[in-house]
């Protein structure tokens, strides 16, 4: 039977697909799909019109001046998603010769829209190792921070004593945390976050739409939850976790932390999703983007105080220009 490849650019044209990783899911295909400054694409591979195995990447592009934010970059988060069983000594060489295929594919597609091409959040350092260098990608170490939820009765139970008591002072300080309900909570965190962002946590941060389309492509089965701090009616910090397995993932937090110093809403909006997501049974929660291991990193130190574990990943890069990834595929083999 001979393998065939399809790539995707509209959800309209992909087929009703199985699977239960959100991050390669038909639904986040949509999110990206409807929100500015989003492209996605969808590596399909399929034997005789049964689907095999799916490789989900957004190419995007910032909004704000400066060298970093006009450079495109497509993302991908970790290897995709298989429907065989990859138990099997013979079932993980499949998974390999899947995914070799699938990123050949999504290579020579994204560089034509993308400048930089970002492998991230990689459960596995192994995998597709040799994959990669064949296909002219280098490896960068990377942080990783998760909490183990099923090992504790409450989440607090690993926490420092200060953030601790920085949750206590801003419950006692008139906040309160919830889950967002209406379209209107949904907008007005989204702004918040999006005029307050701090850049010293990450450099990109979507269109508000993207927010708005996540309540209604995930909110509805579970699959994301947008959490909300509020201080006299005012939203005053929220976060974003989107869900996939057994593990919650806190994509975006924030706060106005400099105005609403003593109502603490950052570190309550971190607190009120992993508590979220304890209550509802899962078993870890991981904070997606913590930084590089050998620099200084003021939101890997925050995160860190939730009593989460430390160990270190990758990432594997591919510029378009061949003479830049020649060089650094040198520096970092």
């Amino acid at each position: 039977m001979s393998l065939k490849l399809t790539t995707y650019y509209t959800s309209e044209a992909i087929p009703p697909l199985p699977g239960v990783d959100t991050f390669h899911s038909t639904e986040l295909f949509r999110i990206y799909e409807a929100t500015p400054g989003y492209r996605p694409l969808m590596v399909v591979a399929s034997e005789e019109g049964v689907p095999m195995s799916k490789l989900l990447g957004v190419v995007r592009s910032g909004k704000h001046m400066g060298l970093p934010s006009l450079i495109r970059r497509c993302e991908v988060f970790g290897f995709g998603e298989y429907f065989p069983d990859t138990t099997s000594a013979d079932g993980k060489r499949q998974k390999e010769s899947l995914f070799g295929e699938m990123l050949q594919r999504l290579t020579q597609e994204a560089l034509r829209y993308s400048f930089l091409i970002v492998f991230r959040n990689l459960d596995n350092g192994l995998f597709g190792y040799g994959l990669f260098q064949k296909q002219g990608y280098f490896a960068m170490n990377w942080l990783r921070v998760y909490n183990s939820l099923h090992s504790v009765k409450r989440v607090e139970e690993r926490f420092s004593l200060s953030r601790l008591r920085q949750i206590r002072r801003g419950e006692k300080n008139g906040a309160v945390t919830a889950v967002a309900q209406t379209e209107e909570e949904v907008k007005a965190f989204a702004e918040m976050l999006y005029r307050n962002y701090s850049f010293k946590i990450r450099r990109h941060f979507p269109d508000p739409t993207f927010f708005e389309q996540m309540v209604k492509h995930l909110t509805a089965d579970e699959q994301s939850r947008i959490f909300i701090v509020k201080y006299h009616d005012r939203i005053i910090g929220g976060s974003v976790c989107i869900y996939s397995g057994s593990t919650a993932y806190l994509w975006f937090s924030g706060g106005l932390r400099k105005s609403y110093l003593l109502q603490y809403p950052g570190i309550l909006a971190v607190w009120k999703a992993m508590a979220d997501a304890k209550e509802r049974g899962y078993e870890h929660f991981e904070f997606i983007d913590v930084g590089l291991p050998f620099r200084h990193h003021g939101y890997h130190e925050f995160v860190l105080r939730f009593g989460g574990k430390q160990t270190s990943t990758r990432r594997w890069f591919h510029f378009r220009w061949k003479w830049l990834n020649r060089i650094l595929v040198y520096l970092y083999s």
